[in-house]
């Protein structure tokens, strides 16, 4: 059976029609449905000489195995042994392996191993011009060869229709493929733009800047006025929306805003930016805290509202800092859903941790509270 030189057995041609099928529970046919091929496992199983073939290759006696099926059997058409490295040898072994008109099943061992021991490439041969019942026969009986061989064992799989997919270069691609990240969806695509836009940069209150990443508008002279009011404690809210066709920061509201009230104030349509005076007591200490609340809700929005309004977030805080003096002691971004829907969120004490006991600098303070 086997070559004493080489490691090499004999080799085995499928030159006969194709083999008679016999499916569990079905009656024996000459030409059974095709969706019988496909839905069933066939119940050809491998030839004892197959299982002795495979615990050697598993331990590394050989380089290349092929597997053919022949009279209802998975039976050894030949083995290789290795000469050089596993690249060097895999052109030369693996390609001549190959018949341009008949499926067959190769194992390529790797000359890296894992806990079980040496790793190999199967490589599922099914040839263009190959009869469709044989294509159909060796489909089915793929996942019972690798279960014989023990999966554990097969690193990759391949499958190839032409020399060309099967090649070591075709081969290396297939890799190069499973390695590489999936295609982001829309929704990720979109939040990735969105995060590119967002910049931090110097701004005045009537100056519009481009920038590398996106565009900062400037604040309209009414949303200047109501922001030093607000700074003044001569209002307890301001909200802020982007006019696309002036491209300028414009002021939406300043209704006088409890807060069993600010969840009444964020839009389920549109973005927005928020001010609010929050009253109350932290250790002993009565506090009246400004809040920055950038509110966006979901993917309701469209792709350039989105951009926009992250574009000019930094720019407008910056603004607040720089130019109306108002400091930016913390920056949290969470989630504005869930978070301002409940009143009882802005108590939350990740959005109020420890502040200063001096009601003189806490009052001038702002957490920046931000959803994305």
């Amino acid at each position: 059976m086997r070559s004493a030189e080489g490691g090499e057995t004999r080799q085995r041609h499928v030159t006969s029609p194709p083999p008679r099928f016999l499916l569990p529970g079905s009656r024996v046919s000459k030409h059974p449905p095709p969706s019988e091929i496909m839905s069933h496992q066939t119940g050809i199983q491998a030839a004892d000489e197959v299982k002795d073939v495979f615990g050697n290759a598993r331990n590394g006696e050989y380089r290349l195995v092929k597997i053919v099926i022949e009279n209802e059997e998975l039976v050894l058409g030949f083995t290789k042994s290795a000469a050089r490295s596993w690249e060097e040898d895999y052109d030369a072994l693996v390609l001549p392996a190959l018949d341009k008109e008949l499926p067959c099943y190769i194992l390529y061992r790797l000359d890296s191993t894992n806990s079980l021991g040496h790793e190999w490439i199967f490589i599922a041969w099914s040839p263009d011009h190959s009869p469709v019942r044989h294509k159909m026969l060796y489909a089915a009986t793929r996942a019972t060869l690798r279960k014989e061989f023990g999966l554990g064992h097969i690193k990759d799989e391949i499958f190839g229709t032409v020399k060309d997919d099967v090649s070591l270069s075709g081969y290396k691609k297939h890799v190069t493929a499973q390695s590489a990240p999936l295609p982001l969806t829309a929704a990720e695509e979109e939040l990735r733009q969105i995060k590119l836009s967002e910049v931090q940069t110097d701004i005045h209150v009537n100056t519009t800047k481009q920038t590398l990443q996106g565009v900062a508008f400037p604040l309209d002279g009414e949303a200047v006025a109501a922001l030093q009011q607000f700074k003044d404690k001569k209002l307890n809210y301001v909200q802020l929306s982007i006019n696309f066709e002036k491209e300028l920061i414009v002021l939406s509201n300043t209704d006088a805003t409890e807060m069993k009230d600010l969840p009444k104030r964020i839009p389920r349509d549109a973005a927005r930016y928020h001010f609010f005076r929050y009253k109350h007591s932290h250790e002993g200490d009565y506090l009246e805290s400004a809040v920055f609340i950038y509110s966006m809700p979901g993917y309701s929005c469209g792709i350039r509202e989105r951009m926009l309004y992250s574009s000019c977030k930094n720019p407008l805080l910056e603004m607040v800092e720089n130019k109306l003096l108002m400091e930016v002691e913390k920056k949290r971004h969470r989630d504005a859903t869930s978070y301002i829907r409940s009143t009882s969120s802005i108590r939350h004490p990740c959005i109020f941790p420890s502040m200063k006991s001096s009601r003189e600098s806490s009052s001038s303070s702002i957490s920046s509270f931000i959803s994305i």
